[in-house]
């Protein structure tokens, strides 16, 4: 199996080696269009800010080579962000593979004692559930997984699991050969090593 991890500009690329490293699978870390294109999978994470990232795509064509991929790609965090069609985070303009929008979220409006129950941004574990694909094979209705982002795709017809907070948003979409994960599944424990054993392995 030949996993090829997009190198850009945005952070956790190497946390995503090693879980797939930990499940038994190698993978390379290239920003090599030859490379890239030649990978049975191709997974594109990210941690970072929408704007700069698609500015440093599309200063390398890396914009339309992900656009084009043929095989099985994940994106992960930023990099599903990025695969959508627009992002409020700078106004940037994204890859447009799916046909949602990245918000911010609102505040929580519900306090206690003066204090916000939901904060901006999430950070932490939270559930996912209508699981519709897959990638979630093995993976139980409101598993717990990983977050940290202040932005969400808003639920659509690409909508492949749900979460909450402050409002339902998509945890997970599909179009094609192409899947994203809000979630870290390298920072998910059993459930995210499942779920890249999926990737790698079923999809």
């Amino acid at each position: 199996m030949n996993i090829a991890i997009i190198k850009y500009n945005a952070g956790n690329i190497q946390s995503v080696l090693y879980a797939l490293e930990r499940i038994g699978f190698s993978a390379k870390v290239t920003d090599d269009e030859n490379e890239i294109l030649s990978a049975d999978k191709v997974i594109f994470p990210g941690v970072g800010e929408a704007s700069s990232a698609m500015k440093y795509l599309r200063e390398r064509n890396l914009d339309t080579l992900i656009k084009n991929l043929q095989q099985p790609v994940l994106g992960i965090c930023l990099g599903m962000q990025l695969m959508c069609r627009h992002s409020e985070e700078n106004d940037a303009r994204c890859l447009g593979i799916f046909d949602e929008d990245v918000k911010l979220f609102s505040p929580s409006p519900l306090e206690r004692d003066g204090v916000r129950l939901l904060k901006v941004p999430q950070i932490g574990w939270n559930n996912i559930y209508n699981l519709q694909s897959p990638l979630f094979a093995g993976v139980q209705e409101n598993s717990y997984v990983y977050l940290v982002h202040s932005y969400a795709a808003a639920l659509g017809e690409h909508t492949i699991a749900t979460a909450d907070y402050v409002q339902p948003y998509s945890t997970a979409l599909h179009k094609n050969n192409f899947y994203g994960v809000q979630f870290h599944p390298e920072k998910s424990a059993e459930v995210g090593e499942q779920i890249l054993r999926n990737f790698a392995e079923n999809i």
